[in-house]
């Protein structure tokens, strides 16, 4: 049987993409199932995805897992998330780490429950030395509150005096955010028909390529990511610049 994930690597492959995962409620409900069906065949996507991605060459991944708006949804989806969440580091760790991997989780952890916190530590910890894949994952994550975070440890910086306010310009403020260690992204994607960036990577990306879909997350594969990449390549990225 071939593998749904086999994927040839690309001659001008994006080095960083950024999905917003977005459809699976949608996906459930056209089955006739809970929501929380939905999440976890979005859930099991993930693998696909993130094996497709270091096949094609991307360096950089990040997922858009949980929002700081998604606190809104009902009870019980938010606890089935949160559970799901826990599961799937316990079943991934293993098959992360030992296809080189590397893991990071950006998003204020503060309402986050204390045994889900503990396991992404010890997911980013065992997985601090591979370099294959760089995947993040997004959890409570919001840009507009990632800049606010950021501006008030910038602003303690400049109080302190380690900072001149003279010093600071749009090359100072990327060294708080979540993503100081990470590439800005080249392609962002967002799954599901919906046309808007729901305040994912506000700042990070400035100057990416957008791709909307209408493709459900659950139904997202490995061909049309490698399909999206091969589209990014034959793009023109001037950054303000003219034509030459």
């Amino acid at each position: 049987m071939p593998n749904p994930t086999a994927v040839a690597p690309l001659a001008k492959a994006p080095n960083h993409v950024a999905i917003i995962m977005d459809g699976n409620g949608r996906w459930a409900q056209a089955r006739g199932r809970p929501r929380l069906f939905g999440h976890h065949a979005g859930a099991r996507r993930v693998r696909e995805v993130v094996e497709a991605a270091a096949g094609l060459g991307i360096r950089y991944l990040t997922i858009f897992a949980f929002s700081t708006e998604n606190w809104k949804r009902t009870q019980v989806e938010v606890a089935g998330l949160m559970n799901l969440f826990r599961r799937y580091i316990l079943h991934e760790t293993r098959s992360l780490v030992e296809n080189d991997v590397r893991v990071r989780f950006i998003g204020d952890r503060v309402k986050l429950d204390q045994k889900l916190i503990e396991l992404m530590d010890e997911l980013e910890t065992l997985t601090e030395t591979n370099d294959g894949i760089h995947l993040t994952i997004a959890i409570n994550y919001g840009g507009r509150d990632e800049v606010a975070r950021a501006t008030k440890l910038l602003a303690e910086d400049v109080a302190a005096g380690k900072l001149a306010p003279a010093d600071v310009d749009e090359e100072t403020l990327p060294r708080y955010l979540d993503t100081r260690v990470l590439p800005d992204p080249d392609l962002v994607i967002r799954t599901s028909g919906e046309a808007r960036i729901s305040n994912f990577l506000l700042w990070q990306s400035a100057y990416a390529e957008y791709e909307f879909i209408d493709t459900l997350w659950p139904d997202f594969t490995a061909q049309e990511l490698e399909t999206l990449c091969q589209s990014y390549a034959s793009r023109d990225r001037r950054y303000g610049g003219a034509r030459a």
